[in-house]
C-alpha cells in the first residue's frame, strides 16, 4: 500500500505540473463538446499454414509453441473492432476481438467477457501528461496482438510468454521531445477483469528517441528493451531483448531478437526475425522439454514478405524452429529438435 500511495503522489505531482491553470467554464464545456469525435476501425485476417517433414492435422499436428499462428491448413485469425470517442481532454476506447487469435489474446478474461482486448478511458491532463484507466495492451516488447502492428505474422517466444494486457492506472509523460516516462499500478499480468489474489504489479518505462526500457515488478519481474532505427531510407533494424522471472516458482526466461527489414519497392518489403530464447529453473513451459536442471533453449528464424494492395497486406512466411531438446515429431512420429513451416496470411485493415 505504501508503494501505491507513493505512485499516486508522483502521478498527482505530474498532473499539477502539467495543468493549464484555467478553471472550466460553460464556454469551455461548449468547446469540448464541439471537438468530440467518434471513430471506428479494425482489421480482419486469415491464413494458410503447413509443415515440412512433420505431421499436419490430427492429434500429432506440429506447430511452434508460440501464439496465434498454429492452425493447420486454411485457418482464421481474428476480427478486430475498435470503437473510440475522443474529446479535447478526455475519451474512451473499446477494442473487441473475435476468433481464435482474439480468444488466445484475452485468455485472462472470464469466458463471458472474452472478446474484450482493451477497454479504457483516458484524460489528457495537459499537452504532456495523459492518464489511462482500465484494460490496455502491454507496453513491453517489440510485437503486439494485432497483426496490423507486426511485420511478421507469427509471433516470437518472447512476446508469446510475456504479458499481453494489463488492467490498472498508467501515466504517460512526454518530458521533452526526446524523453518520455510511463508509470503504472496494475493487477498482475493478464488478470484483466478482477484481482482475485489482491496482489499488484508496478510498471515503468523510460523512452528516448524510439528506444524504450521497460520494467514490471510484482508477482512476476520483467525487464525489457525495445528499439528500432533506420539505417538507410529503405533499410530498418529492430531489436528486442528481455529477462523474466516468476517470483513464486523461480522459473525464468530470457532472449534477444533482431528484426531487419528492407523495402524493395513502394508495395513490397522483405524482413527477417532471428530470435534466441532460453528458459531456466523449469521456465514457463514455452519450449516443452528440459534437461535435468530444468533448462532449455530455442532458436527461431522467420523470413517474411509484406506485399501491400491498398489496405490489404499479403504476408508469405517461412519459419524454422530448433530446440535444445527433442520437442517436435517428424513424419515417422519420432522425436526431433527442429520444425520447418510455411504460411501465407491476408490481413485487411480498415
Amino acid at each position: 500500500m505504501k508503494t501505491l500511495l507513493i505512485l499516486a503522489m508522483m502521478m498527482f505531482a505530474s498532473f499539477s505540473y502539467g495543468q493549464d491553470g484555467d478553471s472550466p467554464d460553460s464556454s469551455g464545456d461548449e468547446t469540448e463538446a464541439k471537438k468530440k469525435k467518434f471513430s471506428f476501425s479494425g482489421s480482419v485476417d486469415g491464413y494458410y499454414r503447413t509443415n515440412f517433414g512433420a505431421p499436419n492435422g490430427g492429434e500429432n499436428h506440429q506447430a511452434p509453441n508460440t501464439s496465434f499462428a498454429n492452425g493447420n491448413g486454411f485457418s482464421i485469425g481474428m476480427a478486430n473492432v475498435i470503437v473510440a470517442y475522443e474529446g479535447e481532454k478526455v475519451g474512451a476506447v473499446a477494442d473487441l476481438v473475435f476468433g481464435p487469435r482474439g480468444e488466445e489474446a484475452v485468455f485472462g478474461s472470464f469466458p463471458s467477457n472474452n472478446i474484450v482486448n482493451q477497454l479504457y478511458v483516458y484524460w489528457n491532463v495537459s499537452d504532456k501528461v495523459t492518464l489511462t484507466f482500465g484494460n490496455f495492451n502491454t507496453f513491453l516488447g517489440y510485437e503486439v496482438i494485432s497483426p496490423t502492428g507486426n511485420f511478421n505474422y507469427s509471433t516470437s517466444y518472447m512476446f508469446s510468454y510475456g504479458p499481453f494486457s494489463h488492467t490498472g492506472l498508467k501515466m504517460d509523460w512526454a518530458i521533452t521531445d526526446d524523453f518520455s516516462l510511463l508509470l503504472a499500478a496494475m493487477n498482475d499480468n493478464d488478470l484483466t477483469e478482477t484481482n482475485p489474489e489482491n496482489t499488484y504489479t508496478f510498471g515503468a518505462q523510460l523512452g528516448y528517441k524510439g528506444t524504450y526500457l521497460n520494467f514490471l515488478y510484482g508477482y512476476q519481474f520483467q525487464v525489457d528493451l525495445t528499439t528500432g532505427f533506420d539505417i538507410t531510407d529503405s533499410f530498418f533494424m529492430g531489436l528486442n531483448a528481455t529477462y523474466f522471472k516468476d517470483n513464486d516458482t523461480d522459473g525464468t526466461f530470457y532472449g534477444v531478437a533482431i528484426y531487419p527489414q528492407l523495402a524493395t519497392s513502394d508495395n513490397f518489403t522483405i524482413g527477417f526475425r532471428a530470435e534466441y530464447f532460453a528458459e531456466g529453473e523449469g521456465g514457463v513451459g514455452a519450449i516443452g522439454g528440459y534437461d535435468n536442471d530444468g533448462d532449455a533453449n530455442a532458436f527461431e528464424f522467420t523470413l517474411t514478405g509484406n506485399y501491400a494492395i491498398g489496405d490489404l497486406m499479403i504476408i508469405p512466411e517461412f519459419r524454422i524452429d530448433t530446440t535444445s531438446e527433442d520437442t517436435f515429431l517428424n513424419n515417422d512420429l519420432e522425436p526431433t529438435g527442429s520444425l520447418a513451416s510455411f504460411l501465407v496470411a491476408a490481413v485487411y485493415k480498415f
